[in-house]
């Protein structure tokens, strides 16, 4: 994967591992060589990871909506800083620079940005992989919701599976880098039978 697209908080959160953890990401990602692209703002562990890769000479690039540019205090020090018009251009300019997606601890934003992005994969917008770096059990919930769709036949296994997660770096990356994307129906019936419907 040439460039991954990483959801940060604007918050660092109340512990420091969560920011450790942005620094371990973005070590990895610089290692090989990978391309950053993030929120492009300088606050939270967005700014966390933009620094730590920036100092190890990564290339990084920061797409930040326009009206965020003074809330979200815009990061002018990275590689390329892109200014969009609205959150919905953020997250397609962000989808079209990235190879993968990945998700450190945050909050509502960094969740929303995720699940658009596993849920453009589930219908086959894209056929990239994604995956939670857990740090703490952060999203041990989240995994445990994604079961209990599963189990209540709001969702396949295949579909749940797209969601990668791991607490560790380097298995994470490993793991998004070996991913394949399912190729099962999208629908379920009551009895658990896939449903198949005309485009």
């Amino acid at each position: 994967m040439r460039s991954i697209c990483v959801f940060c908080g604007s918050n660092p959160g109340r512990r420091p591992e969560y920011s450790e953890s942005a620094v371990a990401l973005a070590r990895a990602l610089v290692e090989r060589g990978t391309r950053i692209v993030f929120g492009g703002a300088r606050v939270g562990t967005m700014g966390v990871l933009a620094d730590a890769a920036l100092e190890l000479g990564g290339d990084v690039i920061g797409v930040i909506p326009r009206q965020l540019l003074d809330a979200e205090v815009a990061h002018t020090g990275v590689t390329e800083l892109r200014v969009v018009d609205s959150m919905h251009e953020r997250k397609a300019l962000m989808a079209e620079l990235s190879d993968g997606f990945i998700a450190v601890p945050g909050g509502l934003g960094t969740l929303e940005e995720f699940a658009e992005m596993t849920t453009w994969s589930k219908l086959g917008l894209h056929v990239k992989p994604t995956g939670l770096l857990n740090v703490l059990g952060y999203y041990d919930y989240l995994l445990r919701f994604l079961d209990h769709a599963v189990a209540e036949r709001f969702m396949r296994q295949e579909h749940r599976d797209i969601v990668l997660s791991d607490s560790d770096v380097e298995t994470l990356l490993s793991a998004m880098a070996n991913w394949k994307p399912p190729t099962v129906a999208r629908w379920i019936d009551a009895d658990g039978l896939s449903v198949v419907r005309d485009a």
